[in-house]
């Protein structure tokens, strides 16, 4: 057994227990009456007693307890000799046999006060320190240590700072006697009892919470001041230390009092409500919320999570901020529509009249509607499609949904992405954050109360992505029929099943969805529509909800059909009826204002000719025969995100290099064409009689105007080869005639897309004959009729077809006369003179 210290019973332990902490020794004081040092002297051959973890100072009492057999030998030797022993720290508490190198070599002579035999073999003695020692050698290992040894003294010289020194440590000894809890009133007396110096420093040092490195230092400091201050700096530690936790502990003493004010009192106030027959307000609400899971019909799992999280709410105090956290959880869990389903509306012949009533034309979407409602007919627990109408603004793709959802019987949900930029919004916040909320899916379908609406996702083109998260990634998960089943949002954190919702996304270009995303979903095209569908709508559509948002009767504003061609033709340009709304409500605003000036009833037939006094000047005029009339000039088709549109190509050249600019905002795609074009005319330049001299003696600049949008595309190289055409032969472009289509270096067309959407909007421009790649004639059969018998398609397969198809054919020219041989000069003269008096012939175009 090692040697070790324990604790002594006295009265003086109070000072002690004071200025301790767990695991030091227990020391006190030698008082008056007790054995002190004069009564012994001090060997020069001192018996040495090596101990563990602590160091004995002079004047103090220490119990030992004897475990190692050579300590109990030098024991048994001393307590019948002298009684006088030399106590010494080891080094290192895991040696058993220390040598010279393994203890320090300061030590306190001791004392043997008192021996205690235990029944177990080991000896316990009480040793009073005398003075401090050091060693010089020892001169015996065997059966125990003997160390020749010199006693040292303590090193004071009275002065007023060691006065003040001995006031200071008093002072702080005593201010932590007073924030020690439990020391009796007597601890005080016996520090103040204490008048030497040196002694008042042993004491202390003995009983402050230090390692045995600084307690050894201090018992190396000879010098009694030098002591004090390392003591006062100590105790200085101790006093911060003690302060901090009597401030901590009152802190939580008065918290753990109110809280327990506070229980007392709510036991206080239910005693008295029961008294009463009164309810308890969060009993009631507990049992409400568990009535509420019960009656939601959750999933089992989910149910074992909203009970788990009502026991946890019922044991928070109602003031926690985890206490509204955890109810608004559990209310939405309450709140969503697990098993509330509507009934889905399957007579086919209903719902193709709701389409019909409410959409003109669209066959191809009203056919896929009608083969859903078949078959969920023949089997209903098939799962929803994933739709994306795709088309220009104004076709309506929107109100197009919303028929959907009447002609179902469900539910109709809308949500627009444009500008969503942060994943949280798709899929919710965890319930870390403060504020957190479910994902907008969610948070409708909670609205909807049923658990199979009509969602549509609207401008699903226009989502953004930033540090926050993608939420086009995040939409995979919920537009796919094979996953959306247990969809996972991150506020719930439960799967909630969405493979009951009929999903609709829409996007006006599609180039703009990331491939997985679009491989998700059922693409159906809304390309746009012709005059006369127009026509059709606002005569059936438009201009009866505008006459009834406008308050006015039928009796007091008709619009004739040639106004309303007038709008389409002179006042919209769009592929759908947004912007023809728009002028029919601003004639229906015009005639209400005239009718509450008159303040009677007049019936008003709006014509053509009256367009410009409730719209203002014609906006859109025919300028196709006007911009290609001069040679360099071409009609193109394009494709925008707003429908299909017509677009001018101009070329030119200046004296140059041989080099090529391309201005008009066009991009990557578009500047490639241009290129291509440009070198395939200078590789074709001799079989289409342009001389190549001229190709590289002058610069060209291919424009497209409308410089303020950008465009973009490989579908204009066959009017840009066109245009660099016909400005270096100086033949127009026949009017009334645009194309489309990509070429390649071999001079081949190839097939472009959104041929519909062009087909459209050379109708509504007025154009007589489209070129377009022969590959796209299947396309035609997409085209409506109307327009299909307007219009002339003239496929091409190659460049040189569409040269013959595109420009005018070229004037043709007197044969040159032969030049006459040299004559005499009087001839000359005579042939001068009669030349001058003719009129000049006018000049013929260059080229």
């Amino acid at each position: 057994m090692a040697d070790t210290t324990d604790g002594i019973d006295d009265v003086l332990n109070d000072v002690a227990e004071a200025l301790r902490h767990e695991g030091s020794a227990t020391t006190t004081p030698a008082v008056p009456g007790e054995v002190t040092e004069r009564r012994y002297v001090v060997p020069e051959l001192l018996p040495v007693l090596p101990i563990r973890d602590t160091v004995a100072f002079p004047g103090t009492i220490i119990p030992l307890t004897i475990g190692r057999e050579k300590s109990k030998r030098l024991v048994d030797a001393v307590i019948t000799g002298n009684k006088i022993l030399g106590i010494v720290a080891q080094r290192r508490a895991e040696v058993e046999d220390p040598g010279l190198d393994d203890l320090y070599r300061v030590g306190t002579a001791a004392a043997i006060l008192k021996l205690l035999r235990m029944p177990d073999g080991t000896q316990s003695i009480i040793v009073h320190g005398l003075v401090r020692f050091g060693i010089e050698d020892l001169t015996q290992t065997e059966p125990y240590l003997i160390a020749r040894a010199h006693t040292r003294e303590d090193t004071a010289v009275s002065s007023p700072e060691l006065d003040a020194l001995v006031q200071t440590t008093r002072r702080q000894a005593a201010r932590v006697i007073e924030l020690t809890p439990g020391i009796s009133d007597q601890a005080l007396d016996v520090l103040s009892s204490i008048e030497k110096p040196g002694a008042l420093g042993d004491f202390l040092a003995a009983n402050l919470q230090l390692d045995l490195v600084l307690r050894q230092e201090l018992l190396e400091t000879f010098d009694v001041s030098d002591r004090l201050r390392k003591i006062a700096a100590h105790l200085a530690r101790q006093i911060e230390v003690l302060e901090l936790s009597t401030k901590i502990q009152t802190q939580v003493k008065n918290q753990v009092e109110k809280q327990q004010r506070e229980y007392y009192l709510q036991e206080q106030l239910r005693a008295i409500q029961r008294e009463l027959g009164e309810t308890d307000p969060r009993d009631a609400e507990i049992k409400e919320l568990r009535e509420r899971i019960a009656a939601a019909k959750m999933p089992a799992e989910v149910e074992a999570e909203a009970t788990r999280e009502l026991e946890r709410l019922a044991k928070i105090p109602q003031a926690s901020p985890e206490y509204s956290n955890a109810l608004d959880y559990i209310e939405w869990l309450c709140d969503m529509p697990w098993a509330i389903s509507t009934e889905d509306h399957l007579d086919i012949r209903r719902a193709e009249k709701i389409l019909n009533d409410d959409h003109y034309d669209l066959d191809k979407v009203k056919r896929r509607i009608l083969e859903f409602l078949a078959v969920r007919k023949l089997k209903p627990e098939g799962r929803g499609p994933i739709l994306c109408f795709a088309g220009p603004p104004g076709v309506g793709k929107t109100s197009l949904g919303q028929s959907i959802a009447r002609a179902l019987g469900r539910k109709f949900i809308r949500v627009s992405l444009g500008g969503v930029r942060d994943e949280a919004d798709i899929r919710g916040h965890r319930r870390t954050y403060i504020g957190a909320l479910p994902g907008r899916i969610l948070q409708e379908i909670r609205k909807a109360g049923s658990n199979n609406p009509v969602f549509m996702l609207d401008e699903v083109d226009k989502l953004g992505q930033d540090f926050r998260g993608d939420p086009s990634s995040a939409l995979l998960e919920v537009l796919d029929p094979a996953q959306n089943f247990s969809f996972q949002d991150h506020y719930l954190d439960v799967p909630f099943d969405l493979s009951k919702v009929m999903f609709i996304a829409t996007a006006n270009y599609m180039d703009a969805v990331p491939p997985p995303l679009r491989d998700r979903m059922e693409v159906l095209e809304l390309p746009g529509y012709t005059v006369q569908e127009k026509l059709f709508i606002a005569k059936k559509y438009l201009v009866k909800r505008q006459r009834d948002e406008h308050g006015l009767k039928t009796s007091q504003l008709k619009f004739d059909d040639s106004a309303l061609l007038g709008i389409i033709e002179n006042y919209t340009a769009e592929a759908g009826v947004r912007n023809l709304e728009r002028e029919i409500a601003a004639i229906c605003r015009a005639t209400a204002a005239r009718l509450a000036r008159r303040s009677r009833s007049i019936v008003r037939v709006v014509r053509r000719a009256d367009l410009p006094e409730f719209l203002g000047p014609l906006r859109v005029e025919p300028e196709v025969a006007m911009r290609t009339s001069t040679p360099g000039v071409v009609t193109g088709l394009a494709w925008t995100p707003t429908g299909g549109d017509i677009l001018f190509v101009e070329a030119t050249n200046m004296p140059g290099k041989g080099n090529l600019q391309l201005t008009g905002q066009i991009g990557d795609v578009m500047k490639e064409s241009a290129q291509t074009a440009f070198s395939l005319v200078r590789s074709r330049a001799k079989s289409l009689g342009i001389d190549p001299a001229r190709m590289s003696s002058n610069d060209f600049h291919i424009h497209v105007p409308a410089g303020a949008i950008p465009k973009d595309g490989p579908s204009a190289g066959v009017a840009m080869f066109t245009a660099l055409v016909s400005l270096l032969l100086g033949r127009v472009c026949r009017t009334g005639v645009a194309m489309t289509g990509e070429i390649t270096l071999r001079g081949l067309v190839l097939p472009i897309g959104g041929l519909k959407s062009k087909a459209l909007a050379a109708h509504r421009a007025g154009i007589e004959t489209v070129i377009i790649p022969k590959q796209n004639m299947k396309d035609l059969v997409d085209i409506p009729a109307d327009v299909r018998k307007q219009l002339k398609f003239h496929p091409v397969g190659e460049v040189d077809e569409a040269l013959r198809a595109a420009l005018e054919k070229p004037t043709k020219r007197p044969p040159a006369k032969k030049a006459a041989p040299a004559e005499p000069t009087s001839v000359l003269r005579r042939v001068r003179r009669r030349h001058s008096t003719t009129r000049p012939r006018a000049a013929r175009p260059a080229g």
